[in-house]
């Protein structure tokens, strides 16, 4: 088979549509429907089938993606250690990072690989853990989030390292009433109003706990995935929040952990199967391991 039509058939399956893999690959719409039906006389058995105006995988065409990944990767890691006999992994390694995780962490990975002779391409993609497995159409490495209760990404076309935990805690304005408190009970938060971010991220996933717990839906009053912002309305008296422990920076906020809830986000990397066993990828996977240990102890 090859391989520059199993590269049309691994777009297809990130980008779901032939005209957005035309659109990744430069290529016209019709080209890549050739190039597929080829793909599909050389597999000796169909790959794709109508689904309405759309296509869609057949068995046989889902298997031939992982298939695909396996070997795409394979070529990729011959690049890549061809370089590491020069005794240094080199390359371009695209990154996805959310802006909180990068603002804790990148600093030190891009100290961390700037001698290695590898380039960072790094991009904030802020969206929920779910939508991360998508973002391996564009990027060898993503750096996600999630809550701590909910279940890790699992897939044949994804592989998931867990980097730190970071608990959640309660963020006060300066004279609030529990502003003294070592520790908060959720039931006393019934009533409050609270500045959030929007559904879907952690944060809001650990609100929704206390709404579980105190059995009154907090009240909203706005929603705001800048923590810097969150932080700026708290401190002027707008309301409460919760806030991961290390981005918290407002000198006058008060910060205060969170009893009767798990509260915590869990950070992860997300890439292909194998990935990191190119000298590129697994030099930058193993600059976040540093980097995370280090925020953790310091």
């Amino acid at each position: 088979m090859d391989v520059a039509r199993l590269r049309i058939l691994r777009e297809l399956a990130d980008r779901e549509t032939i005209a957005a893999t035309a659109g990744a690959l430069s290529m016209t719409p019709s080209a890549v429907s050739q190039q597929l039906k080829v793909l599909a006389r050389e597999a000796g058995v169909p790959l794709l089938e109508p689904d309405g105006r759309r296509l869609r995988f057949t068995d046989a065409g889902r298997a031939l993606v992982v298939c695909a990944d396996e070997v795409l990767d394979a070529l990729d890691r011959a690049v890549d250690e061809m370089s590491a006999h020069a005794r240094s992994p080199r390359g371009r390694v695209r990154v996805a990072t959310f802006p909180s995780g990068a603002a804790l962490l990148l600093p030190a990975v891009l100290d961390s690989v700037e001698e290695t002779g590898v380039v960072l391409d790094v991009s904030d993609e802020d969206v929920p853990a779910s939508a991360a497995p998508a973002l391996l159409a564009d990027y060898d490495v993503v750096l996600t989030h999630r809550d701590e209760r909910s279940a890790p990404l699992t897939g044949p076309r994804v592989s998931v390292e867990t980097l730190m935990r970071e608990p959640i805690d309660l963020v006060l304005p300066p004279g609030h009433r529990l502003a003294s408190r070592r520790e908060v009970r959720v039931g006393e938060l019934a009533g409050e109003s609270w500045v959030s971010v929007r559904g879907g991220f952690p944060v809001d996933d650990v609100l929704l706990s206390v709404a579980a717990v105190t059995g009154m839906q907090p009240r909203v009053v706005h929603r705001i995935n800048d923590f810097r912002v969150i932080e700026e309305l708290v401190a002027a008296g707008r309301g409460v929040a919760l806030l991961p422990r290390y981005s918290v920076l407002h000198p006058a906020l008060v910060r205060v952990p969170l009893a009767g809830v798990r509260a915590a986000r869990i950070y992860e990397l997300v890439t292909r199967p194998g990935a990191q066993r190119r000298p590129a990828v697994g030099a930058v996977i193993d600059s976040f391991r540093t980097a995370a240990a280090r925020a953790l102890s310091g």
